[in-house]
């Protein structure tokens, strides 16, 4: 018995803000926000727009493309940080909007990796009998959490969602395994201060800017790169393979140069490697699944496949599944 994805979808808002748009925003350039990132434009959600907006879609477009009725989904795990309300989770509206009403349903953090936590979840829920059908979904309003005046951090993100629907099937093809880490001593280094318990809502806090992420960006990226690398060879070392037996690598979409040196240490060739950062930025816990379904649209990903994929986020958490499509 495995868990195995039997839908994809994605949605992306129709707002694109360029690097031209950007110059006339920060001190910044579209030469050095490619040469240090690779990303060319990302989507930024509607005045109107909020991540369950976003989730819904994606989820639904996954279970049309499954054939899958709402009412037959157990279980609905989503990976966010920027959630419609601090509670209750956004995946319970989600769960609403969708009609899904016999399926439980709660929110993941674990920032950029949240999306391959959520799917671990599932994928256990599913391999313990406990549920048949699950939605997952990575979906993400960065946008409203960016400092759009440091030019540092606001070059990199972007909004959108992903989704795949896991199916429990006497199958060769699914999940083969999924690995996960975290180390919250690295807290400082990627996270937004407020407003939570500790730095609650208030007007210091506004005047400080607490609302924002921030990022010590180098020191992350020598983290990623090495986290990434060790992840990856462990879901392949678990399972028997090899660099060379993987079909396609989909990583978290975070910044070309984390994606280009992680895939030099694994060996992969540039065509075991879908990226598409360069269109969307980092949307945090929506771009492996969002790069999931792109690729099956472009008929990268055919059955007996096999998908290695691979994230890094704030927390420190980071993590890897291999998948036989």
């Amino acid at each position: 018995m495995k868990a195995r994805i039997v839908g994809t979808g994605s949605y992306l808002p129709k707002k694109i803000m360029t690097n031209q748009d950007l110059e006339k925003m920060v001190d910044t350039s579209h030469e050095w926000i490619v040469t240090r990132t690779g990303i060319e434009e990302r989507r930024i959600a509607a005045e109107d727009e909020c991540t369950s907006d976003m989730a819904t879609i994606a989820a639904q477009r996954a279970m049309d493309m499954a054939g899958v009725a709402a009412e037959d989904i157990d279980l609905i795990v989503m990976g966010t940080i920027t959630g419609d309300y601090p509670w209750p989770a956004t995946a319970c509206i989600v769960q609403a909007n969708l009609g899904a009403k016999k399926a439980f349903a709660y929110d993941v953090s674990a920032a950029c990796s949240g999306f391959l936590y959520a799917l671990s979840s599932a994928n256990d829920y599913i391999m313990s009998g406990r549920g048949k059908r699950a939605l997952v979904i990575g979906a993400e309003t960065l946008s409203r959490s960016v400092d759009w005046t440091d030019r540092n951090t606001c070059v990199l993100f972007g909004d959108g969602a992903g989704a795949v629907l896991l199916e429990a099937q006497e199958s060769e093809s699914g999940v083969l395994s999924c690995h996960l880490h975290s180390d919250g001593n690295y807290l400082e280094l990627l996270y937004q201060p407020g407003f939570g318990a500790k730095h609650p809502a208030s007007v210091e806090g506004i005047g400080a800017r607490l609302s924002y992420l921030k990022m010590q960006g180098n020191e992350v990226f020598k983290v990623a790169v090495r986290s990434l690398t060790q992840v990856s060879k462990e879901a392949l070392t678990a399972n028997g393979y090899t660099s060379a037996d993987v079909t396609q690598f989909i990583p978290h979409q975070a910044n070309l140069r984390i994606l280009e040196a992680t895939t030099k240490r694994l060996g992969l060739t540039k065509e075991q490697s879908f990226i598409n950062v360069h269109k969307y930025g980092n949307t945090s816990g929506a771009t492996i699944p969002i790069a999931i379904d792109e690729a099956y649209h472009q008929g990268l990903l055919k059955e007996g496949d096999l998908i290695l994929s691979a994230a890094f986020g704030g927390g420190f958490t980071w993590g890897s599944t291999l998948i036989r499509w």
